[in-house]
């Protein structure tokens, strides 16, 4: 999947999506932590023995959250932890490229940071600093 080149404002224009295939990967993270104390004795013998529900159920989470990642991808946005619901757009800022950054939870697109700087050198964004 290709990385896109975001203006601040195409990537506030996809936020709403994002968001919503990042709350599909969170909700099939959350079911997938539920069911793994019960399902990894069930995989075990579904090895063995054909299949199983709660191995059936849990594969199905897997197969949402992974849609929800590819989807992401498919905007052309960085998934960089699915934990927390990291993501990131690549833009341009003073001639150089670099990260917006959002976090799942977050309402807005607020921050953005230096590529090899990571998610603790997020900065606030300052709209007249982005290239359109």
């Amino acid at each position: 999947m290709a990385t896109r080149v975001y203006t601040l404002n195409e990537a506030r224009k996809t936020l709403p999506r994002v968001r919503r295939l990042m709350g599909e990967v969170q909700s099939a993270r959350a079911e997938i932590l539920r069911l793994r104390p019960e399902a990894w004795p069930a995989l075990r013998k579904a090895a063995g023995n054909g299949g199983n529900v709660a191995a059936g159920q849990l594969i199905a989470q897997f197969t949402r959250l992974e849609a929800g990642v590819k989807g992401i991808g498919q905007l052309g946005v960085l998934v960089k932890d699915t934990d927390s619901g990291l993501v990131d757009f690549v833009a341009r800022r003073q001639g150089r490229e670099v990260y917006l950054c959002w976090r799942y939870g977050e309402d807005e697109l607020l921050y953005w940071h230096d590529i090899q700087a990571g998610f603790a050198g997020r900065q606030m964004i300052r709209d007249d600093e982005f290239e359109e």
